[in-house]
């Protein structure tokens, strides 16, 4: 069943229409009506909240370096990450296969159910309110990218770090894909050999889990764990 009163997270905006949080809530597996065309109306909303942080934060820097940081904040990865900090996925409404196969813990739905939370809010009492809401989710996270890692992914970044030592290139391993069509969820797994390092990444597409895969690497690395 849906829930019938907003997540304590969202006390921040009262829904005058509580059908939209509902909506926003509700996966396609689940039946009509469901979240998708509130996701692509929050996806643009998002882009433009975190576009204007970051044009505020950093006034000197290129429009490459804004569109490469904004990536990396907006990425499903990454969208995911808040969603869970907000406990979006024990509020889902998935129909009986997404439930089965833990769909409330799956990014690709995660990230999607952020944005249409999203959309929602801005339906439901526009951009400025949207923003006061949403803002506070990515401020440490708009905080926390350094401007000198704004321009190049983990993907190459890890390449970069093993190279400028003389170590070899990282490896990528598909350990696993599942879901529906609509909702594919890869695992890679990243190794390098030298110095002795592995990671794994979960993401909607293969090129997701292998980024997700190479910062748990770095991370370790740059860390010297």
């Amino acid at each position: 069943m849906p829930p019938t009163d907003p997540p304590a997270v969202f006390d921040a905006h009262a829904f005058a229409d509580p059908a939209l949080l509902r909506q926003a809530l509700t996966h396609r597996s689940a039946g009509a009506p469901h979240n998708e065309r509130l996701e692509f109306l929050g996806d643009a909303v998002l882009g433009l909240i975190v576009s204007e942080a970051l044009y505020a934060r950093w006034p000197k820097a290129d429009e490459g370096s804004l569109t490469r940081a904004r990536a990396e904040l907006v990425r499903e990865s990454s969208l995911a990450e808040v969603a869970r900090r907000l406990a979006i996925g024990e509020r889902l409404t998935l129909g009986p296969g997404e439930m089965k196969s833990g769909g409330h813990r799956r990014d690709s739905i995660l990230s999607d159910a952020l944005e249409a939370v999203i959309g929602a809010i801005y339906l439901d009492a526009g951009f400025e309110a949207c923003r006061r809401v949403v803002l506070p989710w990515f401020e440490q996270a708009v905080s926390a990218v350094p401007a000198s890692k704004v321009g190049k992914d983990a993907k190459t970044r890890l390449q970069e770090w093993l190279q400028g030592r003389q170590k070899p290139l990282p490896q990528y391993e598909l350990k696993s894909e599942s879901g529906e069509e609509h909702a594919r969820v890869f695992v890679v797994r990243c190794v390098v050999s030298d110095p002795p390092a592995a990671g794994e990444g979960e993401g909607g597409s293969r090129r997701a889990a292998e980024q997700v895969a190479a910062a748990a690497v770095l991370e370790q690395l740059e860390s010297g764990a």
